[in-house]
C-alpha cells in the first residue's frame, strides 16, 4: 500500500465524504427534487452495504486499500463491489493487496490525467478461490506499459479480457489457501 492512513486521516476524509453527500442531498431537497435526494439515499446505501460487505471479506489490508483508493492522488475514480454474502475463506491477502497496488500504480502511470477515467473492481467467490474483475474506461496513453504489467504479474493469476485505449477489463484469481 502507498500510505499508511492514521486513525485522524481517516476520520477526515470520511467526515468530508459524508459531508459532501448531505449537501447533494441538502441541495437537491432545497430546489425541490425529492426523487433525486432519494435517489443520492439509495446509492449511499448500496455503497455503505458494499463497504460493509468488503470489510467482511477478512481482508483488512486489501479492503483498505479499496476503501482508501479514491482518497489519494489517482488519476481514476474507484468503485467495488462485493457479489457474495457469505463470509470468505482466506487467500493470499498480501498477493492480490501488492499486486492490486502495483496495478493502481502502473494505471496511474497509463492514463490521461483530468479524463472520466473510472475503475470498477467486482470481487466474486466461487468454489475454489476468489475472482477480482477489474473493468477500466477511460483514456489510456500508455498501452504498452500497462499491457507489459499484466503479461508480466508473476505467479499471480492473471486473465486479460478486452484491452483498448478506451477500455480494459481484467480478471485475477486467487485459490483459496
Amino acid at each position: 500500500m502507498e500510505k499508511n492512513w492514521d486513525v485522524v486521516e481517516v476520520l477526515r476524509h470520511s467526515r468530508h465524504d459524508w459531508l459532501n453527500r448531505l449537501q447533494l442531498i441538502k441541495g437537491n431537497l432545497d430546489l425541490n427534487r425529492v426523487d433525486r435526494a432519494k435517489a443520492i439515499v439509495d446509492q449511499i446505501i448500496i455503497e455503505t452495504q458494499h463497504e460493509s460487505k468488503l470489510s467482511n471479506l477478512k481482508m483488512p489490508l486489501f479492503a483498505a486499500l479499496l476503501l482508501t483508493a479514491n482518497w489519494g492522488k489517482h488519476l481514476f475514480q474507484l468503485d467495488y463491489e462485493v457479489l457474495h454474502e457469505t463470509e470468505t475463506k482466506p487467500v493470499n491477502e498480501g498477493e492480490i493487496t501488492n499486486w492490486t497496488s502495483s496495478f493502481f500504480s502502473v494505471l496511474d502511470r497509463s492514463l490521461e490525467a483530468f479524463q472520466e477515467n473510472s475503475l470498477s473492481v467486482c470481487i466474486d467467490q466461487v468454489k475454489d478461490g476468489i475472482r477480482f474483475f477489474f473493468d477500466f474506461s477511460g483514456i489510456i496513453t500508455e498501452t504498452m506499459l500497462l499491457k507489459e504489467f499484466l503479461e508480466h504479474s508473476g505467479k499471480t493469476d492473471v486473465t486479460i479480457g478486452s484491452f483498448s485505449d478506451t477500455e480494459l477489463s481484467v480478471e485475477v484469481f486467487m485459490p483459496f489457501r
